[in-house]
């Protein structure tokens, strides 16, 4: 940031935080995908009253009604809602799409497993037979076929309704090293019409009837279209930290360092920590509980309390914030939980946008963004640099 011909940014530093699957109502095209009248936030609401002080103060409930919150009357960020303008409603077309990248098709779906030719090879490669190769819960499968792969060492393959092909295998019997090479095989065979877009390795270990997942999951993402906000931005030495999935997510490129995380209260411990260790640049978090604990299992009350339990982390955070911080709290997609809707599948929905920072006392209503680029291209204005797509609301955020 020593290129003097370039102004200073508005914002020091941007915390981008994904509440992965937190969506806000159906998009106007949710019939095409199953989902009209899926509102995660919305129903979650409905089914207690939710203690949110501090995303009711920044403004949650004055982007779309949410039972027993009442809208502020001065919100203290700026609001709005946005349309995922690329077909698709899973996790890398969110977050593609937030960093300026539009799919023109979204990823292959497998609701009736893989095709059998491509397993074969998948197998043939790997030196060994699988188990299951089908939709599936990843928990379920596990209980359903933990024990057989327990016995014959076959690893388990099962995808969901998003495009993923991913391979369940206990610790004890596939070494990690091992499972990772196999995802990296099926990461080389799935191209073309079968280009998914995440190879997910999926360990668990424990005894049989007890089984349990590991915190050594691997995501094998398809690497991003150029130029997108991770590349423009390290371009200009603007320094990327990711936490949580962010470096699978994009391949790990432009994330200059990154750490994992073993839950939302990990990822929110490790925001806090960057807080205090990087003074600037992007601090780009998706906290992935939301979703892999809740909205996929329709744990309608686990999602009500990690969302409060979000919120009370978040009101102390944002005490530490300086005039020179931009906060940005949004969602990937939906994932509701309600059990009205037997599917669970992600869902098509609008994300809610909070922009925050202490510079500015009250926020701006955004509107409804035309797509997620949007974000995107407002950090990217930010830091005197453009993505493809979106339109930036940095004028709004300025005093």
């Amino acid at each position: 940031m020593s290129n003097d011909q370039e102004p200073m940014p508005t914002f020091t530093r941007v915390i981008f935080i994904v509440l992965d699957s937190a969506g806000i109502g159906e998009l106007p095209d949710a019939a095409d995908y199953g989902d009209v009248g899926r509102n995660t936030l919305g129903h979650i609401a409905e089914s207690r009253p939710l203690n949110l002080p501090t995303l009711v103060k920044l403004g949650l409930p004055n982007i779309a009604p949410l039972k027993n919150l009442r809208p502020a009357k001065n919100p203290h960020a700026a609001f709005g809602k946005g349309k995922t303008h690329s077909p698709g409603k899973d996790t890398t077309t969110g977050h593609w799409e937030m960093a300026g990248i539009w799919l023109p098709q979204a990823f292959p779906v497998y609701p009736h497993g893989f095709p059998r030719e491509l397993i074969a090879e998948f197998e043939k490669q790997i030196g060994r037979q699988t188990l299951g190769n089908k939709p599936a819960s990843g928990t379920e499968i596990i209980k359903e076929l933990g024990e057989e792969h327990f016995r014959t060492g076959k690893p388990i393959v099962y995808t969901s309704g998003d495009s993923v092909f991913q391979i369940a295998a206990h610790e004890d019997i596939v070494p990690i090293a091992d499972l990772y090479h196999m995802c990296e095989i099926a990461r080389r065979l799935l191209d073309g019409p079968n280009r998914v877009g995440r190879v997910i390795a999926r360990p668990f270990a424990g005894p049989p009837g007890n089984f349990a997942r590991t915190p050594r999951r691997h995501d094998y993402a398809v690497d991003p279209p150029q130029p997108m906000l991770l590349d423009v931005l390290a371009e200009k030495n603007i320094p990327i930290f990711g936490i949580g999935k962010i470096h699978d997510i994009y391949n790990g490129r432009g994330v200059e360092n990154y750490v994992m995380t073993t839950s939302n209260a990990d990822g929110m411990a490790k925001i806090t920590e960057a807080l205090h260790s990087r003074p600037q640049g992007l601090i780009f978090c998706n906290l992935v509980d939301f979703d892999m604990l809740y909205g996929h299992r329709k744990d309608v009350e686990g999602f009500a309390k990690s969302l409060e339990e979000f919120d009370a982390w978040l009101g102390k955070f944002l005490e530490q914030l300086k005039n020179s911080d931009l906060l940005l709290i949004t969602a990937d997609h939906g994932c509701d939980p309600d059990p009205r809707w037997p599917t669970t599948d992600h869902s098509r929905e609008y994300v809610p946008i909070l922009a925050y920072t202490p510079a500015k006392s009250t926020g701006a209503a955004l509107g409804t963004r035309a797509t997620l680029a949007d974000m995107g291209q407002t950090i990217a204005q930010n830091f005197s640099a453009a993505i493809p797509h979106g339109q930036s609301f940095l004028s709004a955020l300025k005093n």
